[in-house]
């Protein structure tokens, strides 16, 4: 293809592209149009198919979600969030969520024209899927930093907590999601555990698959509650709560069991007397010492540090992860030599240690609590 060939073919494609925006722009300025009409006349049926016209465009880029907003839809959507009509919600709240969907500057819009006091009435609706589709507008607009605090005040947490309790699966994955966005000033905390929430956000981590996305979100919102004695409380409180957070260590992903490790730890901060017994009941020992090898390093961290909180004297310290390595590494540097294969071999001996150790320390479990009255708890 020649030159001028090529350079026709760029300016054709030019051309269609402006084309195709001008249609695009003049689409948007209709629909708009037509929302607002319909919004001063009161033509409901009107508003009603504006609202789903303007969803579904709505899905096409993040420039055609700014455009709308410059175009002044808005506040008509919001309007009708406080309209008696079923449909005409549910039209206004689904073209919000697509307007609001990865766009910074719409998010914040929303929230500043008004959208969290009827969303809120939203939350508390009979109707179930008017009520999630709240929750999902919550957790869509809670993404933004500017929103938390408008968001929070206005008393949504214990509404989502009623979510975490009754809702479709869809609606508690929101719930959780909005729950841990609103979760990162402290004031905002207190409201959470308030109404309730550590009982549902631990049957929730018990019954999903501990790998997931979801286990990371509720483990990372127990972990950041867990600051708090009466959350603590209420996770001891729990029918096998900590059981469900060892099981979390053992089989979570990086950040599950970094963030179930980190709630087990602040309850023996909180109070080791209290906590220690029950957390070896549950069989912890082989999980954290996995976790020391296996984990992040915050979690090797942690998992040290939980792991000097359970043995039989708070005195006895735990060697510091890098004296350990220094000597496994020491030892199998004279036998293969200081260089990557010796390394490797390091790193085997260390986790053939830990191995060791786990088996070690489960038999000696099993023992003790063989040799005990039904009175007695084992010791490590």
């Amino acid at each position: 293809m020649g030159r001028n060939s090529k350079k026709l073919k760029v300016e054709v494609i030019e051309e269609e592209e402006e084309s195709w925006s001008e249609r695009k722009q003049k689409q948007i300025q209709e629909l708009a149009e037509k929302l607002i009409y319909a919004s001063v006349s009161d033509d409901l049926d009107s508003q009603i198919q504006a609202a789903r016209d303007i969803r579904k465009l709505a899905k096409t880029s993040v420039r055609t979600r700014s455009c709308f907003a410059l175009a002044g839809v808005i506040k008509p959507l919001i309007s009708m969030l406080n309209s008696c009509n079923i449909d005409a919600r549910e039209a206004s709240l689904l073209a919000i969520l697509n307007l609001a969907v990865r766009n910074e500057r719409n998010k914040v819009n929303i929230v500043t024209s008004g959208a969290v006091s009827p969303l809120i009435e939203l939350l508390k609706d009979e109707n179930d899927s008017l009520r999630e589709l709240a929750t999902a507008a919550i957790l869509t607009l809670s993404a933004s930093p500017l929103n938390k605090q408008t968001i929070a005040a206005s008393g949504a947490a214990p509404l989502l907590v009623r979510i975490l309790n009754s809702g479709s699966v869809q609606g508690k994955v929101d719930a959780v999601t909005a729950l841990y966005n609103l979760s990162t000033s402290p004031e905002d905390l207190t409201p959470i555990i308030s109404a309730g929430a550590i009982p549902p956000l631990l049957s929730l981590l018990n019954e999903c698959k501990k790998y997931s996305k979801f286990a990371e979100k509720t483990s990372g919102l127990l972990e950041i509650l867990s600051n708090f004695e009466e959350a603590l409380s209420a996770i001891s409180d729990y029918e096998g709560g900590i059981l469900i957070l060892v099981e979390t260590v053992e089989g979570g992903s990086l950040i599950s069991s970094e963030n179930a490790v980190g709630v087990l730890l602040a309850l023996c901060r909180s109070s080791r007397d209290k906590y220690r017994k029950l957390i070896l009941g549950e069989g912890a020992i082989p999980g954290l010492l996995q976790l020391t090898v296996e984990g992040s390093p915050k979690a090797q961290e942690m998992a040290r540090e939980l792991l000097d909180f359970l043995r039989d004297s708070p005195e006895k310290r735990l060697l510091p992860k890098d004296v350990l390595e220094s000597i496994v590494y020491d030892i199998a540097s004279r036998v293969d030599g200081a260089d990557k294969k010796g390394n490797e071999a390091a790193k085997r001996l260390l986790e053939d240690m830990v191995h060791r150790s786990m088996e070690i320390s489960m038999n000696r479990l099993q023992l003790r609590a063989a040799s005990c009255t039904p009175s007695e708890v084992p010791n490590m």
